[in-house]
């Protein structure tokens, strides 16, 4: 480094130093050259941190076995990206596997340096990219999972959706204007009554609404809403903008807004560098100002009310389109973890039953649209359908988890197998007449989102009986849908292997179980 950079760099954390030294984009031109090397040669900033531009992350604790993560705008892919991703995974074994992410996303886990090549080569072949997807960039753009299929939908998300992303990542190849923001970054788009994105936990959200005119019928186009974010910090709700646009005009306001946190986003300390803390600092009409500025005009207020008036729907089971005749089904994926024959099975499905399309939905679960009436009784009898079914249990059904210690250097304890089994062996005791969303993460960064659960359950370490243990700490009130918001903190430090006997009592306390056993003696 020069004597130049190293002025320039002085003062700097460590991450906006590896940022003003090298643009992370700039490694999307040098995977030849790092795939000859090996992940052991290779240099450690390029390996631990640069990769994740191009959506390559190094894990610790499964040395020289690389997460790659990819762009599914609004979760939707066709049967052939998903054949590819199979056959990807498919040369790993037992090290290949994949997760359905809360972004609608998927991760590919147990790739080699080595291969980055072949695979980038196999994406291009069939619209993959996985460019910007990792670090500090615009993350993973969310929309309705039904969109175009829903016949009670106020607007399909889908070439809006699509839209941004190009316009980000421009068209997939790689967007220098926006590879050096401050932290990531995360865009939603609402389409439905239902919030089916989870707004408030975005950046940057838009939510259908109609601005009444004089004289006029109403006309249709979103609130906005910004700030809202997870970390190990702090967890805020977005707060409204106080801005109504058309959907004409989402993807420059998107432009607008990146670039005012691009050049004006704290850097000093990366636990205060999300876009909250700016407009805590500025304050949101100073922060509104600056936004139209950049845009280069004034923005419309708010209408007086937004349309998000249902509660939160799943889309697991069986369900009519707006296109006579076409259903889409939704399947149950536990804890959203897939494996190569898995892939395959469901990259077939949606080829011999529907249109070779594939939706993923925030709750880790695949959705298969388009498919008619008369193919319905046949499907059903399908042998993934017994793992990945229609009508999971009360629990099963609304369970979430992050990676966990498996896979993730971050996490402090296991999350997916505990809380499947943890969850098979509550429904084993109790009868529920309704679903209750219990959401598991490994740490406090919170990628499983407890805040937004009904039951949420955050790692940590304890120490019980002079030994160190996995713990959790116990969050409740979360609500998503209509009238959303975070839930809190109510318990700490509760060990793992006590934890089914009190969950057990939540559930009955707080949401109408009942033990089967006293079910059986009572009828």
């Amino acid at each position: 480094m020069t004597d130049t950079a190293t002025t320039t760099t002085a003062g700097l954390n460590k991450f906006e130093k590896l940022k003003a030294e090298k643009d992370g984009l700039l490694i999307k031109g040098e995977i030849e050259k790092l795939a000859s090397l090996g992940w052991e040669a290779m240099d450690e900033t390029d390996r631990d941190h640069r990769l994740k531009w191009v959506g390559v992350f190094f894990r610790p604790v499964t040395p020289g076995k690389f997460m790659m993560r990819l762009r599914l705008p609004n979760g939707i892919l066709t049967s052939n990206q998903m054949l590819v991703l199979a056959e990807v995974l498919q040369r790993y074994g037992e090290d290949g596997s994949a997760d359905i992410t809360t972004r609608q996303n998927i991760q590919l886990r147990g790739i080699r340096i080595e291969d980055l090549p072949d695979i980038f080569q196999r994406f291009s072949a069939v619209g993959l990219t996985t460019v910007q997807s990792g670090m500090d960039n615009v993350r993973n753009i969310t929309g309705d999972a039904v969109a175009g299929l829903d016949a009670d939908e106020l607007y399909d998300t889908r070439e809006l959706v699509q839209q941004i992303q190009d316009m980000i990542t421009n068209s997939g190849v790689g967007n220098a204007e926006f590879t050096n923001l401050p932290r990531k970054f995360n865009i939603a788009i609402a389409g439905g009554r239902d919030n089916s994105v989870h707004a408030e936990i975005n950046d940057l959200a838009f939510v259908p609404a109609f601005k009444e005119e004089s004289f006029q019928s109403p006309i249709f186009g979103f609130n906005v809403l910004v700030g809202g974010f997870f970390s190990a910090k702090r967890c805020e709700a977005a707060i409204p903008l106080n801005v109504w646009v058309s959907p004409e005009e989402v993807v420059a306001l998107c432009r607008a807004i990146l670039f005012v946190y691009r050049d004006h986003g704290l850097r000093a300390n990366r636990q205060k560098a999300r876009l909250m803390w700016l407009i805590d600092e500025w304050g949101i009409e100073k922060f509104r100002a600056e936004v139209e500025k950049r845009l280069g005009k004034s923005l419309l207020p708010a209408a007086a009310k937004d349309e998000i008036d249902w509660e939160k729907r799943d889309h697991i089971g069986i369900y009519a389109q707006k296109q006579p005749g076409l259903n889409y089904v939704g399947l149950h994926i536990p804890v959203g973890r897939l494996y190569a024959g898995d892939m395959f099975e469901i990259a077939r499905l949606a080829q011999v039953y529907g249109s070779g399309e594939i939706r993923l939905t925030i709750e880790q679960n695949v959705i298969i649209p388009n498919i008619p009436g008369s193919r319905l009784t046949t499907l059903l009898t399908e042998p993934l359908l017994e793992r990945f079914s229609v009508n999971p249990g009360n629990l099963a059904r609304s369970l979430v988890s992050c990676t966990g210690a498996q896979f993730c250097n971050f996490a402090l304890i296991e999350t997916k197998n505990r809380a499947l089994a943890i969850v098979a062996a509550l429904e084993a005791e109790l009868i529920l007449t309704h679903p209750v969303r219990i959401h598991w993460t490994g740490c406090p960064n919170s990628c499983g989102q407890p805040q937004v659960a009904e039951i949420g359950l955050m790692g940590t370490k304890i120490r019980k009986n002079g030994k160190t243990l996995e713990g959790v700490d116990i969050y409740m009130g979360g609500k998503v849908g209509k009238d959303a918001h975070l839930g809190t903190c109510v318990t700490k430090g509760v060990a793992c292997e006590d934890l089914q006997p009190i969950l057990r009592e939540l559930l009955i306390e707080h949401f109408g179980a009942k033990l089967k056993q006293e079910a059986l003696i009572s009828s």
